[in-house]
């Protein structure tokens, strides 16, 4: 009976998101997991996730998109189902497509085609192969763009898949305008959405509509072009699709500033830029300022121009072009690469074993002839006596190296200290979901006048002390302490699903302690301090800092949200964003309180919720 309820709601939720009605579609895909799980369906709650990743990223949801992708990973692991796996992967090559992180997209295409080396499914090989077509599109590689959307429309038209037929004409269109080879890519498109609208897919449609218009605005045909922009922008709107609300809305700027209407220009490509900057998207940003700058440089207002030219710029060096250039030609010879490294090391491995047996050798020889030496020249009172000190010697060097070891772990999570160790450095990585957690003591400067120096540093190092104790509990990463501040991180260095509840269950237990530490020192007449704690997940960059007094951090917008939560928290409560919400609202253990829209510096309205657990 669950799972039929549950099956029902999926369908109607799949019916919803092909309208276009990404919204509506979200509720459903969430009464259906919350049903998956009550039958233990760890495929289909997979599913459901899937689902909502694909509803969020079509809104421009980017980010949360990432985050339902890795849940639905994480279900399918569970049952070992490799093909959801590789078509997730996939998918969240295409959002860090649409991002502009190139070098995380390729990384996911490349897991994809090895997990598709054991199970060989040609509509997901296919998938993936259109899309690394499109990071040289990108690159303005566009023979090897055109040769990887060739490869995948043999295999579609084969399958007889005719959206992703119409999908692949697309992107080829696309291409042909940039080579200017207008005829072809107007027959392509043309084709495209008459798919499109016999499919009555709405999405392919925006994309082909988008891409006729800047057919024709690259032929100077403005007013063609205009309503073709127009039309995308009415649909998108429909759709609450941003990245193409956001696309439009920046190429009716470029049209206005041909026409020298700048002012317009300015207004439309304004609205594109603040949707690039809320859905994250560095490309659209990138439009949205390039066009804002011929716009101000056409009015005449060169200060503005600049710094809008100094943008763009720096947007283009963080879409990581030359990182992914490399790493594209790095999966072009990846294989004879593979191939020639085994090779070598075979060979090298052979001559270190020769070499060591030689060596080994010689050794045996002389040792014979030492060994003989030091029984005619040495007493066995004295050779005891030196055996004994090598031992002794022996003993302290080894608690010397145990006392090293456990200082380099207690800075430094056991896995990247053994990296530091192994290589002498440690590469920064990426993680795709990652809870970081802040406190901070209100009113910190008027509590700390009331104390010693002596007395605020040992009252600091008790609640420290504490929260060290409760984050090795939740198995959480200290990440540092600022001052009053203290900063920890879930899920990292190795990505743990129970991490984003643990993170949670940690933040409470400091606020309990922290209430209680207070009452204790109220009783004693003595200053306390109260607790604000704010709590965010989303992707970060991780790696050591400097080359002297190493120091594990992270990095990335989802720390400086979570900074915002805490700042905009409440003494004694735990707070936390909407992302983190949505990813544990089904855990039983605890219960939530809406807040609303919370106005954050420099982030803009947050919704936020506190958090409490059920006893």
């Amino acid at each position: 009976m669950i799972k039929n309820r549950a099956d029902s709601l999926l369908n109607i939720g799949i019916k919803q998101q092909e309208a276009g009605n990404f919204a509506e579609s979200v509720i459903y895909f969430n009464k259906s997991v919350s049903s998956y799980y009550e039958n233990k369906d760890f495929k289909k709650a997979g599913d459901c996730y899937s689902y909502l990743a694909i509803s969020y990223s079509l809104q421009g949801n980017y980010l949360l998109s990432l985050t339902y992708f890795e849940k639905s990973i994480s279900e399918y692991k569970k049952v070992g189902y490799k093909l959801g796996i590789s078509s997730v992967t996939n998918n969240m090559g295409g959002t860090y497509y649409y991002l502009g992180k190139f070098p995380q997209a390729l990384s996911c295409y490349q897991k994809v085609l090895d997990i598709q080396k054991e199970i060989k499914d040609p509509k997901t090989i296919a998938i993936t192969t259109q899309n690394i077509g499109g990071i040289y599109s990108k690159l303005e590689d566009y023979t090897n763009a055109l040769k990887y959307y060739r490869k995948a429309y043999n295999v579609y038209t084969k399958i007889n898949d005719v959206k992703a037929i119409a999908q692949n004409l697309n992107s080829t269109g696309s291409i042909q305008v940039r080579l200017k080879d207008f005829d072809t890519a107007n027959k392509n498109l043309t084709k495209a959405l008459q798919i499109a609208n016999k499919e009555n897919d709405k999405q392919i449609k925006i994309e082909v509509l988008n891409n006729l218009g800047t057919l024709f605005f690259e032929l100077s045909d403005y007013s063609k072009a205009l309503d073709y922009f127009n039309n995308t922008l009415v649909l998108a709107t429909e759709m609450n699709s941003q990245q193409y609300i956001g696309d439009s809305q920046v190429a009716i700027g470029n049209i206005f500033t041909q026409q020298g209407k700048n002012r317009e220009a300015i207004e439309k490509c304004k609205k594109g830029f603040d949707i690039a900057e809320k859905i994250s998207s560095i490309f659209l940003k990138k439009d949205a300022c390039d066009c804002l700058y011929k716009s101000y440089k056409s009015l005449g207002n060169s200060e503005i121009a600049l710094s809008y030219y100094e943008k763009a710029n720096i947007l283009e060096d963080s879409l990581n072009s030359k990182e992914t250039s490399n790493r594209m030609m790095n999966m072009e010879f990846q294989k004879q690469q593979l191939t020639d490294s085994i090779s070598y090391v075979k060979k090298e491995h052979a001559i270190q074993i020769k070499h060591k047996e030689e060596v080994q050798k010689k050794e045996e020889q002389r040792n014979v002839i030492i060994i003989s030496l030091g029984f005619i020249l040495v007493l066995a009172g004295g050779l005891w006596s030196r055996l004994n000190f090598v031992r002794k010697s022996s003993k302290a060097l080894k608690i010397e190296k145990d006392r090293s070891e456990q200082l380099l772990l207690n800075i430094l999570p056991e896995e990247i200290a053994e990296e530091l160790k192994q290589k002498g450095s440690v590469n920064a990585r990426d993680f795709n979901l990652v809870s970081i957690l802040f406190t901070d003591f209100k009113s910190f400067t008027q509590t700390a006048e009331k104390m010693t120096p002596q007395s605020l540093v040992e009252e600091i190092n008790v609640c420290f002390k504490a929260f060290d104790m409760i984050s090795e509990k939740y198995h959480i990463e200290k990440i540092k302490t600022i001052g009053d501040s203290y900063m920890a991180a879930g899920g990292i260095p190795k990505p743990d699903h129970n991490s984003l509840k643990n993170i949670v269950l940690a933040g409470l237990e400091m606020q309990d302690f922290m209430i209680k530490r207070k009452e204790e020192n109220v009783k004693m007449a003595k200053p306390a301090f109260e607790m604000r704690l704010g709590i965010h997940a989303g992707p970060i960059v991780a790696g050591i800092v400097g080359v002297k007094k190493f120091q594990y951090d992270v990095w990335g917008d989802t720390v400086n949200t979570a900074s915002r939560l805490e700042s905009n928290g409440m003494v004694g409560k735990v707070n936390i964003s909407e992302s983190l919400y949505l990813l544990i609202k089904n855990e039983t253990c605890f219960n939530f309180e809406y807040r609303g829209n919370i106005q954050a510096k420099g982030k803009g309205e947050l919704k936020m919720y506190f958090v409490n657990i059920i006893e």
